[in-house]
């Protein structure tokens, strides 16, 4: 039984490599400066949203093996994040929405669970490179110690909707962030939709998602707000005891998407220490000309796919040729570097360099020309130097804010709580 509409996986990204010539493309700094690396070099670089997981399973696809996003869509692997500098993040539990019923609800259960083994089993296999990160302390020891960090991380609550009391179990095999709702909604929240906001189901929260995010506070799991509507951010921010994050969203001034935050509220979550990780998928950040037409085309490539995670690379290069050709058809604009420096810089103007992070959505729709892995994340370094940031700032802005914030947000957990889920 399928859990989602068109799921969240790397067919998602593939789209965005092809070129079109209906655009002349900003691909960003030419040369990264000998400054640049140093001051990423001596940062902890965190990416708050990483899809990777999704193509754990898929067969002949290894984390430690170099892939080509031009061939087949991937975006993150350990020789990347070498080349790239990326020392880790958070790395996603997701799950699309499905039917909310008993056979959803644990078709869901069994997804989630799947997935955290996935993740889990990396690391286990990938001892000398990889580490599961609990703590704020552990991305600093990790990377000192010349590996990645793996935080893990749930996008959409789903899974836990049969069983909520599941999220002690998650927590005590390593999960530190929490989103309650995807491009749906669901049992716990309302979702932001996907171009232009739905009609509320509960308003923002439910009393189930409410109770979820009490639980998380007391956990010490930081609470993730990207998906969910205005309303829920609204209620969220009231709720949560400790500071929230928006672990891969934009700046709805720049660009009126749903799924984008608008400035006053951009301005509410760092006034209560929250910290907000830019996205870089491209229909987030630019009008792209998508038509429902178009949107109906793809909907039906993604059908035609089956299961993603069972494609072969031949099966994925055509998938890939398919969605390229529709792109083509349709004359879609691809968003490109500057594209996404406009909300990332933005951002930091209204928020304050301190609420600020990244949060690409690799390997889940993310990357723009210019921008296409993470071999390129230096590019973002320079960038930030040229507009005339600090180097403190720009360490801050990599993975330093984020840091921060888990810091903050286990320092508010329940001691007791705690206890009890790690025993």
């Amino acid at each position: 039984m399928p859990l989602a509409t068109p799921p969240k996986i790397a067919a998602l990204s593939i789209a965005l490599l092809a070129h079109t010539t209906c655009v002349q493309a900003g691909t960003g700094p030419k040369a990264i400066s000998a400054h640049a690396r140093a001051v990423q070099a001596q940062a902890i670089n965190l990416d708050t949203h990483l899809d990777t997981p999704a193509l754990f399973s898929q067969p002949g696809w290894k984390i430690s093996d170099r892939h080509d996003a031009a061939k087949d869509g991937s975006q993150i692997d350990y020789p990347r994040m070498v080349e790239g500098g990326l020392d880790g993040g958070f790395w996603v539990i997701f799950t699309g929405q499905g039917p909310r019923d008993a056979t959803g609800n644990l078709h869901a259960r069994d997804a989630g669970l799947k997935r955290l083994a996935e993740i889990r089993e990396m690391v286990a296999a990938n001892a000398d490179k990889f580490e599961l990160a609990t703590t704020a302390d552990d991305a600093a020891r990790i990377k000192a110690a010349g590996k990645k960090s793996v935080y893990i991380s749930m996008e959409n609550a789903y899974p836990l909707e049969q069983d909520p009391s599941l999220l002690s179990f998650y927590y005590k095999q390593g999960l530190r962030m929490l989103s309650l709702a995807h491009t749906q909604h669901n049992d716990f929240a309302d979702s932001a939709g996907m171009g232009k906001a739905p009609d509320g189901e509960h308003g923002g929260l439910s009393e189930k998602g409410r109770a979820l995010i009490a639980e998380a506070n007391r956990l010490g799991i930081l609470i993730d707000q990207s998906h969910a509507s205005n309303e829920v951010f609204d209620q969220m921010l009231a709720l949560s005891k400790a500071p929230i994050i928006l672990s891969h969203s934009g700046a709805f001034d720049v660009y009126p998407h749903s799924r984008n935050i608008d400035d006053a509220r951009i301005r509410a979550l760092a006034a209560k220490g929250g910290v907000i990780q830019v996205n870089s998928l491209g229909g987030y950040l630019i009008d792209t000309g998508a038509t429902p037409e178009y949107r109906a085309e793809r909907r039906k490539l993604y059908e035609s796919a089956g299961d993603f995670d069972k494609l072969s690379a031949e099966q994925r290069a055509e998938l890939k040729a398919k969605f390229e050709a529709l792109d083509t058809k349709y004359n879609i604009r691809k968003a490109d570097f500057d594209d996404y420096m406009r909300h990332l810089l933005h951002i930091l103007k209204v928020a304050g360099w301190q609420h600020v992070g990244l949060g690409a959505d690799w390997d889940g729709g993310g990357g723009v020309l210019g921008y296409e892995d993470i071999t390129q994340l230096p590019k973002v370094v320079q960038a930030l130097l040229d507009a005339g940031y600090s180097d403190e700032q720009i360490k801050g802005i990599l993975g330093g804010n984020t840091v921060r914030l888990i810091r903050q947000v286990q320092a508010l957990a329940d001691p007791a709580a705690v206890k009890a889920a790690l025993e």
